[in-house]
């Protein structure tokens, strides 16, 4: 095996688990909302919480991952993400739960950028490829565990065995990672955030991510009145399309070019939000998953083109707080206009997606 291709391997298992925050919450969110006794709404608390401090956290870890390296930061990182799943599985009361969630999601997203960076920095050559092919993980991973999910009747179980897994296994992983010793040169986050295009670039990233967040939040209670097999199987192939067009639209961006990759991504999350406006949930979830799943692939390999790779660990976790801000937008502000009036909670995502 070729040096920097263990890297790919290290980061795509950690993405596996990784996953399982954002695209097993349709299968656990039920669970949750049954076992707390709460609302939909108290329950994506929980939802937009993740959001926020997997993006928050992750510009501290990146900050310490470009400058000494992820060895140190991801077993740290990696013990937080498991113990968010273990202190769930005893957790007594909603707020308990909030704590332990966000608690682990601080894990989850400095996890998610060393992962990720693991391929911008070791493939230069083939930036995009790498990239999808490390998130593939994040959809292929929940893909396969939300079947096994869905067998359950309570929460506990499910995420007291993924904590169990995930803190023997991804600390050894990070415990091997690294970064190249030369790098190329790159802006500095201080100077990215002083750049015009840079802005323009992350109001295109939130905007584009609202629908996918929409969906990743809120797909088993859009989908209530289904047959239990019907939602078991969409809740599975919407994070497997999520995954599987990573490595392609990846592919695609490194023979096409990064910029017309996202202006097509963009276009298909528009055309999944008129569909889902339509009432036609299934269409919706799989064009949604599939060109929404790549936005990271995308967006993460554009920023290492335009601005270097020496700060991206850096520089895509500021990027990846836009993705806390549509966590809010299509989290807790969608589930209550969708409580409010399904119509205008849909010409909401699809005006966001335009």
């Amino acid at each position: 095996m070729e040096r920097r291709q263990r890297f790919i391997v290290i980061g795509l298992i950690t993405m596996l688990f990784n996953s399982l925050y954002q695209y097993s919450w349709n299968a656990l969110e039920p669970l949750f909302r049954v076992g707390f006794d709460v609302s939909l709404v108290e329950v994506e608390v929980a939802f937009t919480l993740f959001t926020i401090f997997s993006t928050g956290f992750q510009t501290v870890g990146g900050h310490f991952a470009d400058r000494d390296g992820p060895r140190k930061v991801g077993v740290i990182s990696a013990i937080l993400a498991a113990a968010g799943f273990l202190g769930t599985s005893f957790s007594n009361s909603i707020y308990q739960f909030y704590a332990w969630w966000s608690l682990g999601s601080i894990g989850e997203g400095i996890l998610y950028g060393i992962a990720s960076n693991l391929a911008v920095k070791w493939y230069p050559d083939r930036r995009g490829f790498a990239t999808g092919l490390v998130s593939l993980g994040f959809g292929v991973g929940a893909s396969a565990i939300n079947p096994l999910i869905e067998g359950f009747t309570s929460f506990r179980e499910p995420t007291l065995i993924i904590g169990i897994a995930e803190i023997f296994a991804i600390p050894l992983l990070m415990w091997f990672a690294e970064y190249p010793k030369k790098q190329n040169l790159g802006k500095t986050p201080a100077d990215l955030l002083k750049t015009w295009g840079w802005w323009a670039l992350y109001l295109s990233f939130v905007m584009a991510a609202v629908p996918l967040t929409v969906m990743s939040s809120s797909l088993a209670y859009l989908a209530k009145d289904f047959s239990p097999q019907y939602l078991a199987l969409l809740i599975s192939v919407f994070p497997f399309m999520s995954g599987v067009s990573r490595p392609i639209i990846g592919h695609l961006s490194d023979k096409i070019g990064r910029v017309r990759s996202v202006a097509m991504t963009d276009l298909m999350m528009f055309f999944g939000s008129l569909f889902l406006f339509y009432g036609v949930l299934p269409i919706s979830a799989v064009i949604i998953g599939f060109f929404g799943g790549s936005t990271i692939t995308l967006y993460f390999s554009l920023v290492g083109d335009l601005f270097g790779s020496k700060y991206s660990t850096s520089n895509n976790a500021i990027l990846y707080t836009g993705k806390a801000v549509a966590g809010v937008l299509g989290g807790v502000v969608f589930s209550y206009l969708f409580l409010v009036s399904h119509i205008d909670s849909f010409i909401y995502v699809t005006s966001l997606a335009f």
